[in-house]
């Protein structure tokens, strides 16, 4: 983030004395280093108001004021921006002020009598931070609502891909990099005869996307299973694939299912996804 000059000099700045020489003195000094934006009140209860209303760039603030002392004025600047930065550089005479100033919330601040050197440099960096900081703050607001808009995009996405996955297949599931299920939709449970509570081993058996031992007794066919391991032990996709499903009164089951690897942003296998059909059949009158 870069800050031009012309920024700095373009900047808002209140100073805030008693004295109207010390005021004279400073717009004058302050315009001839070529700043253009400048206000000045000899009422510390105006503060506040002011700021609220011109959100300054910078505050130059006295410290020994009647009616209200420079230290009250930070403590109502505080009280009225929570968590803001205050952009104040206190001016003093006494430098038993200088460190109480700084825990008050002062951010930097000038001697008097004044040397103006010091004056224009320690007001052009402190200047300069603000601006930092008002530029990181916006990045930051535009960042986090970029996210936020982001975030939607991506849900609406993938409400709408499971909408139309849920439309043009009969479940649709996903599994780990252990190939246990963590999603499934649709009545594929149902259709394969498995018990919700037995998911973990049941649904390990389908033969869609599997790489454990299976029982002779499931009905599945042995070599369309070994197929299909072997595309998943090599981390391919597979599409259409079908592969049947004796059961126990002897009717049989066909399935068709497609599926791809995930992998994360470093590339590592992080499960299978895809979509499931039951195909129609003799067996079962269709």
């Amino acid at each position: 983030m870069i800050i031009k000059p012309s920024d700095i000099f373009n900047a808002s700045i209140l100073i805030v004395d008693d004295q109207e020489s010390n005021i004279i003195l400073l717009t004058q000094m302050l315009s001839e280093a070529g700043y253009s934006n400048m206000t000045s009140t000899i009422n510390p209860q105006e503060v506040c108001f002011l700021h609220r209303k011109h959100n300054y760039d910078l505050i130059l603030l006295d410290l020994q004021m009647p009616t209200m002392d420079g230290f009250q004025v930070m403590e109502s600047l505080k009280a009225d921006h929570v968590n803001d930065y205050l952009p104040v550089l206190v001016l003093t005479a006494q430098p038993g002020h200088k460190l109480r100033a700084l825990q008050a919330g002062a951010k930097d601040f000038v001697s008097k009598p004044f040397d103006l050197i010091e004056v224009k440099t320690r007001i052009y960096n402190m200047l300069e931070v603000r601006m930092l900081y008002n530029k990181l703050k916006s990045y930051s607001r535009h960042l986090e609502q970029a996210v936020l808009e982001r975030t939607a995009e991506l849900r609406e996405s993938e409400a709408r891909y499971r909408s139309l996955t849920e439309l043009a297949s009969d479940w649709y599931w996903e599994q780990d990099e252990n190939m246990k299920f963590t999603k499934i939709s649709g009545p594929v449970l149902e259709m394969l005869g498995m018990e919700a509570e037995n998911l973990a081993e049941d649904a390990l058996s389908i033969g869609a996307v599997v790489e454990v031992n299976y029982n002779k007794k499931d009905g599945w066919n042995e070599q369309e299973r070994a197929f299909l391991q072997t595309r998943i032990a090599a981390r391919e996709p597979f599409l259409d694939f079908v592969f049947t499903r004796k059961n126990v009164d002897g009717s049989q089951q066909k399935f068709r299912v497609s599926g791809e690897p995930m992998f994360d942003w470093h590339c590592r296998f992080v499960g299978y996804r895809g979509i499931g059909v039951e195909l129609p059949s003799k067996n079962n009158g269709l």
